[in-house]
């Protein structure tokens, strides 16, 4: 709420001035293409603002910014006992404010105990789908709360956390073609004393990825080397998976297979250029970047 509360109150240009510092930093560490939420306004100007404000920096930044609305990221606290009211904002006003400005790709809901249930989270996506955005789900990731089954009803993108999904939502998710993002330096700032299943998931053929989730509450670092450390060693997945999970797996996440995610003719020529051989990333601490490539360009070195 604090962050709602500061959010509201800055204008298009503190945002941008504020993310572009953090999409510095995330350079650095080696990221071309990032997906950027929204959701800490729960207005329909301040929501409105941040998209504005991604937009704005995808057109001035070296990484690419992939857009998602999230509206139905909280219940704000004036709407605490009138939630209905809310999500009929979020679906009669916000969603076609934001397709009527082509500011987002995707439509991203929490879907957990305590901010939006299963049935809400179906209402949001789908009137999300009809106005043109590909449901995104924050699923499962503080306890069991049927994400993994919303983001497998509605044919999801990607299902993201996933910290409590069982056997059953993997199957689901498999079945349905969803993608696993998953967050390991989340549950690592949160203590959450455990990590997503990431070996169950991939053993039941649900494709995985990695993102950083950069967020003012439980995102700290901006390295996507951490994030794969954190894999290898919290989570039991392999070097070279974790690469995968943070290069194709992850643009594929994004529906950016096509141009990123591998090196390839025809592609973009998006490369991180490392000292040494793969392992440097997991050395956490160790400058093992030495440059980035955007488009083919050198966009970021070090000595």
């Amino acid at each position: 709420m604090q962050t709602v509360a500061a959010t509201r109150a800055a204008s298009e240009e503190e945002l941008v001035d504020a993310a572009r510092a953090r999409l510095d930093e995330m350079l650095a560490c080696g990221t071309t293409i990032c997906e950027a939420k929204s959701g800490y306004g729960l207005t329909v100007e301040s929501e409105l603002r941040q998209l504005h404000a991604i937009r704005a920096l995808d057109e001035a930044h070296a990484i690419d910014l992939v857009p998602t609305f999230m509206g139905a990221h909280e219940i704000p606290v004036e709407y605490r006992s009138r939630r209905g009211e809310y999500i009929a904002c979020i679906i009669e006003e916000m969603i076609p404010r934001v397709a009527d400005e082509a500011l987002a790709e995707y439509c991203d809901v929490f879907c957990e105990d305590g901010v939006f249930t299963p049935d809400e989270s179906i209402d949001i996506l789908e009137a999300g789908r009809r106005a043109g955005l590909t449901p995104r789900v924050h699923a499962d990731e503080l306890g069991p709360s049927g994400g993994s089954s919303v983001a497998a009803r509605v044919c999801a993108r990607s299902a993201d956390h996933l910290i409590y999904v069982d056997e059953r939502g993997a199957d689901s998710l498999a079945d349905a073609g969803v993608c696993a993002t998953l967050l390991p330096a989340a549950a690592f700032y949160l203590k959450l004393g455990r990590f997503a299943p990431a070996r169950m998931l991939i053993e039941r053929q649900v494709a995985v990825a990695l993102a950083s989730d950069v967020n003012p509450g439980a995102g700290f670092s901006p390295s996507m080397p951490f994030a794969m450390t954190l894999a290898c060693f919290a989570m039991q997945m392999t070097l070279e998976e974790s690469l995968i999970a943070a290069t194709l797996n992850a643009a594929w996440s994004l529906d950016r297979a096509g141009d990123a995610g591998s090196l390839e003719p025809g592609k973009l020529m998006d490369a991180v250029i490392i000292k040494g051989g793969l392992a440097e990333l997991v050395r956490v601490g160790a400058p093992a970047i030495r440059m980035v490539v955007k488009r083919g360009k050198v966009v970021s070195w070090t000595q």
